[in-house]
């Protein structure tokens, strides 16, 4: 535990100073945009310029700033990437990793009350294989499934997460991103379209998280 008092050293943001693992677990990983860093990192290593690429609207100071707490706290390391690559990148440590239920449920619970997208909203590069890791994919029944919103295509075979097409799907749906929020939230098929075993898809469907309406502010 010692390692990560670290973060307690002059210069460094302020922390909650509690002893309570909620508070500690928020000294390590609470600031702005740590989380999404370490979203990025849950799909394996990426270079510095991958990340502010993929990071829309993240200043390269702030996130030097966050690799380098993330990587004192033993979140994150670096390594280089063997010959001809010879790319310095960062990856997730086996402690980092260990976010992944917990980033997931986070998530999860987010995008109960997220809404469909709007026009003028931001989806960067991978959102669809994150949503399906996020939201279905440890509740997905066996199967084959193919998930196509203009270039971004990402599947789902047997509860694990595709980047990509597959060969063979028994499902494949097409739509936009309002038509696949429709899909997975209200179960409406009308705004994608369906090509192989629909019964299947009604099997997914039946395992997604239903929709919840955020509280109206006080």
């Amino acid at each position: 535990m010692q390692i990560y008092r670290e973060c307690y050293h002059s210069g460094m943001p302020k922390r909650y100073e509690q002893y309570c693992p909620m508070a500690h677990a928020l000294d390590l990983v609470g600031d702005r945009w740590a989380l999404l860093v370490i979203r990025e990192l849950m799909h394996g290593p990426k270079r510095y310029t991958d990340l502010v690429d993929r990071l829309q609207g993240i200043g390269t100071n702030i996130l030097a700033t966050r690799l380098r707490d993330l990587e004192s706290n033993g979140v994150v390391s670096r390594r280089v990437l063997p010959p001809p690559a010879a790319s310095k990148v960062y990856e997730l440590t086996e402690y980092g990793r260990g976010l992944r239920p917990a980033m997931r449920e986070l998530a999860l619970w987010g995008a109960r009350s997220l809404g469909p997208p709007v026009a003028g909203d931001e989806l960067f590069d991978g959102w669809l294989a994150n949503a399906m890791d996020t939201v279905i994919a440890r509740l997905a029944p066996p199967g084959r499934f193919e998930f196509r919103v203009g270039t971004e295509v990402a599947s789902l075979v047997d509860g694990e997460v595709v980047d990509g097409p597959i060969a063979d799907p028994q499902v494949v749906v097409e739509g936009d991103p309002e038509g696949i929020y429709g899909l997975f939230v209200n179960r409406c098929l009308d705004l994608v379209t369906v090509t192989g075993d629909r019964v299947l898809l009604e099997r997914l469907l039946d395992v997604a998280p239903e929709r919840i309406e955020q509280p109206a502010r006080a």
